[in-house]
């Protein structure tokens, strides 16, 4: 009987050593994935920053050609930019 409740003690140090080894594994993944997440938030913030510069650059360029071409309709130009500033939009929508 004794016997039989050492093979269960040393069964049970076993498994109890076994789920300590996978916790670390476990904590150390865990640790080095939310690194990546923070990478990749900072690389998703930078290139927000620079979205949003460029498509200020763009709507000014925009609006000048809109301003500067007189051959063009103000209704046509209103529609033009209105359809661009969509595009825009469902761009920044597919980045977040």
């Amino acid at each position: 009987m004794a016997t039989e409740h050492q093979k269960l003690l040393i069964d049970l140090e076993v498994r109890v050593k076994q789920m300590m080894v996978l916790c670390d594994r476990l904590k150390d993944e865990n640790m080095r994935l939310k690194n990546d997440v923070r990478l990749k938030q900072k690389e998703i913030d930078s290139i927000s920053d620079e979205f949003s510069q460029l498509k200020t650059k763009y709507d000014n360029l925009k609006m000048a050609r809109t301003i500067t071409a007189a051959s063009v309709d103000v209704e046509q130009a209103q529609k033009k930019l209105s359809g661009l500033v969509r595009e825009v939009d469902k761009c920044i929508n597919l980045l977040k």
